[in-house]
């Protein structure tokens, strides 16, 4: 018989309870007793906390008897040294708020977690930092992965099932066979949580190829595996490598995520639920990924790279779960409780969650404020350098950076060039708008007439890759500018972090110049008796941020494929409401208020990692 090593680390300590989840002989056990999983993704920090009562909810209405959550360290750490476990950061208040609903729950504490969640998770004062060599055994690395642990892990081994809490699992880092092959590394993060006293079942999580396996997992840890389709083959896989270990799905993929610029990623409930019964089939347990996605709030989205462009995810993280961004219930969460409810030893099906209300729809006019450039220049102090500095150098994780310098360019024609920039600028000569740059297109012609001319670079940091062998990568204007081959020098750098801007200081930069132009800021008012979810549109507006009583909701874009950002009720009082909008390119006359998400075209998607 095989035994699980998380017993097996227990013998000769005195005062550890057992484990909850146990194995033996390809069989899970929960004290004892054969068990499943039946886990779903729902991460806190995409949920108001106002919400996370109701989301859990629904979770266990969809015939599930466990929630799982990643633990991202730039949201809990987002100054080096300032960890926060308050308000929406308060993990302990969800995974308690999940034991009251009668879920068990797995935490996923990376330190990297991927989760198209920006920089995987990382901080950017932790990747910025010079010669800094992630998720390997990098000695400044691991230190500061021990210091955040020394703040995360005994919070989370407090809430472990042995200690009165729900925590029956925890993930040893997030399929790292998908980035490396430092097992070294792997086990340093095994023990880091051990020795800070996690008790429950340990488990590695990775791609169902013997590439992905064989980078990720751990000998004596269980290895589970995370994929979209083909159940049958992951699990003979894993079975052929650890034949007393039971099957898991750590990630089973039933929707997916979407990009800007592309189409709405979307899988049937027919689909989803025929291979989750395939998973169930071959008797394994399950996490479905997401359950409910919630939204990627803020400047939080993170962006991937496909090797020859950049392509940033959404402010929506809906990923089309069962349960909706805003919570309704799907035909995906119908067709999965059936064959979630229908098993053997199933507990009882939950009563249904009443659909959340909605604001009633309707279009608000817009007051144009003050002017985009003039607007950025008095809401930051200028900072001079010979040459642009990167958003590290500003020690700035989101936002923008409004660079300015003042070459002088001969008479004629004159090909700019901006190196290194990362992601997206916006070129002004004297004010006026001239071209919109990309990693891809980091050129234009500008004309001189021998004399000096005022050039702003207004870049916009897209969302960090969180994935792949890019991770880390710097933001801004990372090689200079250069007229011809010469370079330009003498810059001022302002820095906006528009993700930390209270109400005040968007109050300020709406006030700070006249209205003029095409673009800046602009607000618009929302009466409201009873707050309620709502879809905020902005029909006509190119590019930019839209705040709410001062909290960012996210980006929104014209290329789509969202046209909504979902509004929850929380951030909503009843009275009158501000919002505001940060417009880049181009206003248009009215925000309208709508009862259904428009997430764009769909296009059906499933990993099959051919």
């Amino acid at each position: 018989m095989k035994r699980s090593t998380t017993s097996v680390r227990r013998e000769g300590i005195d005062n550890i309870p057992p484990a909850a989840l146990t194995y033996a002989d390809g069989v899970l056990l929960r004290n004892g007793r054969p068990h499943r999983i039946l886990a779903g993704s729902l991460h806190y920090f995409r949920v108001h906390p106002e919400q996370w009562a109701d989301r859990l909810r629904r979770l266990a209405a969809l015939g599930l008897n466990t929630v799982d959550t990643y633990v991202p360290w730039n949201f809990h750490e987002r100054d080096e040294g300032d960890v926060r476990f308050d308000g929406p950061r308060d993990l302990a208040r969800f995974v308690r708020l999940a034991q009251e609903e009668g879920l068990d729950a797995v935490v996923r504490p990376g330190p990297y977690i991927c989760a198209e969640w920006d920089n995987g998770g990382l901080p950017a004062w932790l990747t910025g930092t010079p010669g800094m060599r992630l998720r390997t055994c990098h000695g400044p690395f691991l230190r500061a992965v021990d210091r955040w642990f020394d703040e995360l892990i005994p919070r989370v081994a407090d809430l472990q099932t042995g200690r009165g809490g729900p925590v029956v699992a925890v993930q040893i880092e997030n399929e790292y066979g998908s980035y490396g092959d430092d097992h070294a590394y792997v086990r340093h993060i095994r023990d880091a949580l051990v020795e800070r006293g996690i008790t429950e079942l340990l488990y590695t999580a990775d791609g169902p190829t013997p590439l992905m396996q064989d980078g990720g997992a751990l000998p004596g840890e269980l290895a589970a595996a995370t994929f979209g389709s083909r159940p049958d083959r992951a699990a003979a896989l894993l079975r052929s490598r650890r034949s007393g270990e039971p099957f898991f799905c750590a990630e089973f993929w039933n929707g997916w995520f979407d990009h800007w610029g592309e189409k709405h990623h979307i899988r049937s409930a027919e689909s989803a639920a025929e291979t989750v019964g395939g998973i169930l089939d071959e008797g394994g347990s399950v996490s479905l990924y997401m359950a409910h996605g919630g939204t990627n709030f803020g400047l939080w989205a993170g962006a991937n790279h496909d090797g020859s462009r950049l392509r940033p995810t959404v402010t929506s993280y809906d990923s089309d779960a069962p349960v909706a961004e805003n919570g309704a219930l799907t035909p995906k969460f119908f067709a999965l409780r059936e064959r979630l409810t229908a098993l053997d030893g199933a507990v009882a099906a939950r009563p249904l969650p009443a659909a959340p209300p909605l604001l009633p729809p309707r279009d608000l006019p817009v007051t144009p404020r003050a002017a985009l450039l003039d607007a950025l220049r008095a809401a930051a102090e200028p900072v001079p350098g010979p040459l642009p500095l990167s958003f590290e150098e500003l020690s700035l994780a989101s936002g923008l950076v409004l660079y300015e310098a003042e070459p002088l360019l001969p008479p004629g024609e004159h090909e700019v060039t901006v190196a290194g920039l990362h992601d997206r600028a916006q070129v002004f000569v004297d004010g006026a708008p001239v071209a919109v740059l990309d990693r891809e297109s980091g050129s234009f012609t500008v004309s001189g007439a021998g004399a000096r001319v005022r050039l702003a670079l207004l870049v916009e940091n897209q969302g960090r890759i969180n994935y792949g062998p890019l991770l880390g990568q710097g933001k801004g204007i990372l090689g200079g500018v250069r007229v011809e081959r010469r370079l330009v020098h003498g810059w001022t750098t302002r820095p906006l972090p528009l993700d930390r801007w209270t109400a005040r200081d968007t109050a300020r930069a709406a006030a700070a110049a006249p209205a003029g132009g095409r673009a800046g800021f602009a607000t618009a008012v929302l009466p409201v008796d009873e707050p309620a979810d709502t879809f905020v549109a902005l029909p006509g507006f190119g590019k930019g941020f839209l705040w709410v009583n001062g909290t960012l909701l996210g980006r929104y874009w014209e290329i789509g494929p969202q046209t909504t950002l979902y509004l929850p009720a929380p951030l909503l009082r009843s009275g009158e409401n501000l919002l505001t909008v940060l417009e880049l390119e181009r206003f248009g006359d009215r925000v309208t208020l709508r009862d259904r998400p428009e997430l764009g075209p769909p296009e059906e998607y499933v990993e099959t990692f051919d």
